[in-house]
C-alpha cells in the first residue's frame, strides 16, 4: 500500500487529560516524565473544550485527542499509544476510548488505548491503603472528596463505588462523598456532621481526589471547608509532593501506574 511508505516513525504517546486552566503545567511534568520514562516522543491533548479556549486566548495553544491523533499520524508514526490520564475508567475515558476506535477506521496506524488510572483492583487497593496511612492523623477525620459523576449506570461507576467502599474500611476515620453526581457532599453534610461528632471528632481533614488541584481545588474544597469550619477545625491535606496544593497526579505511586498501563500497550504493540 503506498499510504504506507509515509509512516516513517515508530512509536508515540499521547497523553489524553481533561485538562486545567490553572495547573496546565503539571500535566507538562508528566509529560517529561513519561517521555524520560520509555525514550519515546509523547505529547498532550485536553478533552476540555473550554480548558483549550480559555488558555488560547492566554496565548497557550493546546489541541484535544481527534487533532493530536491526526497530527501524530500525519507525521508517520506507525504506533500510537493514548495513554487515559483519568482517575475513573467513566465517561471521560469512554470517550477517549472511542475517539481512537473511530481514527482505526482510516488511519494505518496501530492505536492502543491505555486503561485508566482506577481500573485495576490491585493497584487501586495498594495506592488507596498507602495514601491512607500517609494522610491518617490522630483524632481526625479523613473527608476524601472525589469529582463525582451525573449518571449511575455509565461504565466504569464501579470503580468508583470501590472506592467509596474500601477507604472507610481501611480506616474507620475515613470518609467518601463527591462534589456533584453520586454521593454528593452538600447531601452528606449533615450525616458528616453527626458521625463526627458521635466519634467525638475536633478535627477534619479534606483529601481532594483530583488529578491536579486546579478550579475545583481553589473554589469546591474552600467552600466544603468553610461549611465544616462552623463545627469542626477543619483542613486540606498537605501536599505530599514537591507542589504547595494537594494532587494526585505529581504522587510517584499515581506515576507508576501510569507508565505501566503505558508499558503493557507498548508490548501489546510488538516490535
Amino acid at each position: 500500500m503506498k499510504r504506507y511508505r509515509h509512516y516513517q516513525k515508530d512509536k508515540a504517546i499521547i497523553l489524553s487529560c481533561f485538562g486545567s486552566v490553572v495547573e496546565a503545567k503539571k500535566y507538562e511534568k508528566l509529560k517529561e516524565f513519561i517521555e524520560d520514562r520509555f525514550k519515546i516522543d509523547t505529547f498532550i491533548s485536553f478533552s476540555s473544550r473550554s480548558v483549550i479556549k480559555i488558555l488560547k486566548k492566554k496565548g497557550i495553544l493546546y489541541k484535544n485527542l481527534p487533532q493530536v491523533l491526526a497530527d501524530t499520524d500525519l507525521e508517520g508514526y506507525k504506533k500510537i499509544i493514548v495513554s487515559s490520564v483519568n482517575l475513573f475508567p467513566t465517561d471521560e475515558h469512554e470517550m477517549v476510548k472511542k475517539t481512537a476506535k473511530g481514527f482505526r477506521e482510516f488511519s494505518l496506524s496501530n492505536i492502543r488505548v491505555t486503561k485508566a488510572i482506577f481500573t485495576k483492583s490491585k493497584d487501586t487497593t495498594n495506592f488507596l491503603s498507602n495514601l491512607s496511612k500517609q494522610i491518617s492523623k490522630d483524632n481526625t477525620a479523613n473527608l476524601f472528596i472525589i469529582h463525582g459523576t451525573p449518571l449511575l449506570d455509565i461504565p466504569g461507576s464501579e470503580s468508583i463505588s470501590y472506592v467509596e467502599r474500601l477507604l472507610p474500611k481501611l480506616n474507620p476515620l475515613n470518609f467518601v462523598c463527591s462534589l456533584e453526581g453520586s454521593s454528593p457532599f452538600y447531601a452528606l453534610k449533615e450525616h458528616f456532621i453527626r458521625e463526627f461528632k458521635k466519634a467525638d471528632i475536633k478535627k477534619v481533614q479534606i483529601i481532594p481526589l483530583l488529578l491536579v488541584s486546579g478550579n475545583h481545588f481553589i473554589k469546591d474544597m474552600k467552600e466544603i471547608m468553610d461549611e465544616l469550619n462552623r463545627d469542626f477545625e477543619t483542613f486540606i491535606a498537605s501536599s505530599l509532593t514537591e507542589s504547595e496544593n494537594f494532587n494526585l497526579i505529581e504522587m510517584e505511586d499515581i506515576k507508576e501506574i501510569i507508565s505501566k498501563n503505558i508499558e503493557e500497550e507498548i508490548i501489546k504493540l510488538g516490535e
